[in-house]
């Protein structure tokens, strides 16, 4: 069944004009009066609809049922990522959903040859956004994964944390698969730096501020591949998969 993000409030019975970006994807799929679709607003759960019209910029739907499936990870994973090059965030940002990152939060480290400010860091992050859109949709996930504004990394790493914060450095003497085994499921911020990783001045500051340095095994990983095997690591050994 097609699954639409609507970020409106929604419940059983509601009749609604869905929003423009969905109304062109219905037509694009060549759905008609009738069919049935799955709208979810990011809240949780997620709700069928019938389509009660279909026009060429317009669709519209009745709400008919809800449903509080969850499909979320039993511990929180924020991925603090580096800034890489051209449209490997993208990537990232699309399988860190898929694998159940529940927060992306992007950072500006010294090795980072992207700089984002102003107007074109506004439009990334919107450009972002939709991709977490169309991840959860793909997905199945009825929580929308949070993003936060780049963040230089000196003023993040600073900052209190609630999570435990995993720095990714190949120079780590424990792996993070063998400190995962030993420890309960737990709320983690997993640190994953440029391509050229985070200087020494970076690491030794994650270190102060109580980051726990740990590697993903004997060979060097992309940092677009990093946070990925972490996160999928830590769904084999704490669950979730």
């Amino acid at each position: 069944m097609p699954r639409f993000y609507c970020p409106d409030a929604l419940a059983i019975g509601l009749h609604l004009d869905l929003p423009d970006t969905v109304a062109h994807h219905v037509n694009v799929v060549r759905l008609a009066p009738g069919d049935t679709v799955t709208l979810f607003n990011g809240d949780g759960g997620e709700y069928t609809a019938v389509l009660d019209a279909v026009e060429k910029r317009r669709a519209s739907a009745t709400i008919k049922a809800y449903t509080p499936q969850d499909t979320e990870l039993p511990y929180s994973i924020t991925l603090a990522q580096a800034l890489p090059e051209a449209s490997k965030m993208d990537w990232i940002i699309e399988k860190g959903v898929e694998l159940g990152v529940s927060a992306v939060q992007p950072l500006a480290a010294r090795r980072c040859v992207v700089k984002l400010a102003g107007d074109r860091a506004e439009k990334k992050l919107s450009h972002w956004q939709g991709i977490i859109v169309s991840a959860s949709e793909q997905c199945g996930r009825n929580r929308l994964a949070h993003l936060a504004p780049v963040a230089d990394f000196r003023d993040w790493i600073s900052q209190q944390d609630l999570h435990r914060r995993v720095l990714l450095s190949p120079r780590a003497t424990q792996s993070l698969a063998d400190w995962a085994r030993h420890q309960p499921p737990q709320a983690l911020t997993i640190m994953v730096g440029p391509e050229g990783g985070f200087s020494d001045e970076e690491e030794n500051a994650a270190l102060a501020h109580g980051a726990l340095a740990l590697s993903i095994g004997p060979r060097v990983l992309r940092t677009e591949t990093a946070a990925l095997a972490a996160v999928s690591a830590l769904n084999a050994i704490w669950g979730g998969m």
